[in-house]
């Protein structure tokens, strides 16, 4: 692909039942790409708390369906067990494809059926 002069290539996002296609330069980082597309990697209590990209907060998890092995120590465990990837330690050198993840707090419950 190509766009403005730049190389970019295919980052598909999926989000929910939407499929979003961004053309994004080889290189970047794919929280920032996502957080420049208005897509958040982030659940609505740490969207504005959390680390800012450093790889410490664990909060910005996207399940890769197409794309790079894990380098990050976080995400080759993450990808061992079955957890999202750290979109933060995620660079967008190829086409991709991920998915956005319910975020659910720590330490969250379901509500127990209230009795009548």
């Amino acid at each position: 692909m190509t766009g403005s002069g730049r190389e970019t290539v295919l980052l598909t996002v999926l989000d929910g039942d939407d499929r979003i296609e961004l053309a994004v330069e080889p290189g970047r980082n794919l929280r920032r790409a996502l957080l420049e597309a208005g897509l958040s990697p982030y659940a609505a209590a740490t969207r504005r708390l959390n680390c800012g990209g450093r790889g410490l907060c664990a909060t910005c998890g996207v399940r890769i369906r197409e794309g790079p092995a894990p380098e990050h120590w976080h995400d080759r465990l993450a990808d061992r067990f079955g957890y999202p990837r750290l979109s933060c330690r995620v660079t967008v050198d190829g086409p991709m494809t991920v998915e956005l993840v319910d975020k659910l707090v720590w330490g969250s419950r379901a509500r127990p059926d209230s009795e009548e």
